[in-house]
């Protein structure tokens, strides 16, 4: 991505520390998402389904899902401020290409 947008250093420093923090949260939104699947399957496992835990569990989904919404927005709003305009063009060029994806 560096190259693609032609990122000097100061830039490329920038978008490492944006980009480490979204990848924090999107570590725990697969770790909640494995806890949101094992209370689940707790759910489903009984002799009577548990809709409570169900409940619970896509809730908690729900709520990583919407954590990981507003850092990658977050990270996005970054971005667009560390670029300069023909930055920004090649940036939106290749997210609509498909060969950067969010």
């Amino acid at each position: 991505m560096a190259h693609k947008l032609d990122l000097d250093d100061e830039q490329i420093d920038t978008l490492a520390a944006i980009l480490n923090v979204l990848k924090t949260e999107r570590a725990q939104a697969r770790l909640d998402e494995q806890r949101s699947i094992a209370g689940i399957a707790d759910a489903v496992e009984g002799e009577d389904f548990n809709q409570a835990a169900a409940a619970e569990a896509l809730s908690a989904r729900v709520e990583a899902a919407e954590r990981l919404k507003e850092e990658v927005l977050t990270t996005l709003e970054k971005t667009h401020e560390m670029l300069d305009p023909e930055q920004r063009k090649r940036l939106a060029y290749l997210l609509r290409s498909g060969q950067l994806t969010i």
